[in-house]
């Protein structure tokens, strides 16, 4: 019976899981790894740098939505490209590090750049490995991928030996493994989308925040058609940007502070109340706003800040339940109108209230630009 090497098993395994690039910085143990990818068709990118080549390594998994795959030599390799392993996984991009090591009959005795790799690639990924056997490699590559890519995406990490890169196994004998599916698109329950479309319709001041959950969800167009059937205005996050269009006239991030502030109802959409969104803490959001969450991972729910309504599942799908639910609603504004009572208004000032003369009104379709023409100035912030 033929047999196969372990590099050859892990660029047929990363083709097999629509993993068609791999970066990296080739040397001891790896190189044998990107020879084997361009025979079997996987394009190798080779980097100057492992910092750099995990960096794109990341990007490339959160643009094709398969893992991007990088390769390291072991030791100072390793430790350079946790770089890119740790901005993955805050980040929620897929990737896999391959990391190599010296041969596994030497672990301990001093080997070559010898370090405790599995152990300190763990803090920065979802999954962390070392391949045992040369016939085992398609079972961890594609464990290595389900993990990355399913429930809220992330970095793995493998550890492979030279003995195990280039080991070889009787083909007959390497374990049998599949492409790792599309992740399922797990839908909110009715109750929930029910109570969520219930809190908007009674809100004043709602208020949706777009993040790159929708991004990677690919829920543009069902984002738009429920922002559009609603009016509710929108800011987006930083990596929010391109969900919705920069100059939709329902866009307020050019009074960003102004609408975080007084907000009675924030919908955070795929985003999360982390530094970039203050924590959705006062002072820049109300003491008592509501918050409706729609998140794929259930522990991010009420982090930072209690959450009214919790829609836990894939943001496409969450947004046709969203939209579904509008059907015969007739709450939202219609075209015709300029904002009505759910247009974004400047909360009153103590002695604005006694006098009443003084209360602003901001309509989305008005904050397109610099608000200089507002009677209290500029409402443009850095935030």
């Amino acid at each position: 019976m033929s047999e196969v090497d372990g590099a050859t098993l892990i660029a047929r395994s990363l083709k097999q899981q629509g993993i068609n690039h791999l970066f990296g910085v080739v040397g001891f143990p790896v190189g044998p790894i990107a020879a084997a990818a361009q025979k079997e068709g996987v394009a190798y990118i080779g980097m100057r740098n492992e910092q750099a080549a995990s960096y794109a390594a990341q990007a490339y998994g959160y643009l094709t939505g398969r893992p991007g795959a990088c390769i390291v030599v072991t030791g100072p390799g390793v430790v350079h490209g946790l770089a890119g392993l740790a901005n993955a996984q805050q980040n929620c991009w897929p990737m896999i590090l391959f990391g190599g090591a010296s041969e596994t009959y030497r672990g301990g005795m001093g080997a070559f750049q010898e370090e405790r790799q599995v152990l300190i690639a763990s803090p920065f990924c979802k999954f962390a490995h070392a391949i045992d056997t040369v016939a085992r490699i398609p079972y961890y590559v594609a464990e290595a991928t389900r993990q990355a890519i399913y429930g809220r995406p992330g970095a793995t990490y493998l550890d492979v030996p030279d003995d195990i890169i280039t080991g070889k196994a009787d083909e007959g004998k390497v374990v049998a493994s599949h492409k790792v599916p599309e992740p399922p698109r797990c839908q909110a329950p009715p109750e929930n989308i029910e109570a969520a479309l219930n809190m908007l319709e009674r809100a004043e001041r709602p208020l949706v925040i777009v993040g790159k959950g929708m991004a990677w969800a690919h829920a543009e167009d069902e984002v738009r058609a429920f922002i559009e059937r609603t009016q509710v205005p929108f800011l987006r996050s930083p990596m929010g940007k391109g969900v919705m269009p920069d100059d939709h006239p329902l866009s307020v991030a050019a009074a960003r502070t102004l609408a975080l502030q007084n907000a009675d109802v924030v919908f955070l959409m795929g985003a999360r109340f982390n530094w970039i969104m203050h924590f959705g803490l006062p002072p820049r959001y109300a003491s008592d706003v509501k918050v409706i969450q729609l998140d794929i991972a259930p522990e991010e729910i009420g982090h930072n800040r209690p959450t009214d309504v919790a829609l836990v599942g894939d943001g496409k799908a969450i947004m046709q339940q969203m939209n579904n639910g509008l059907a015969g609603r007739q709450w939202f504004h219609p075209k015709d109108t300029r904002g009505g009572r759910r247009s974004l208004r400047k909360r009153p000032t103590t002695s604005q209230r006694s006098s009443r003369r003084s209360r602003t009104t901001l309509r989305p379709a008005a904050i397109s630009g610099c608000c200089a023409t507002s009677p209290n100035g500029c409402q443009r912030t850095r935030s």
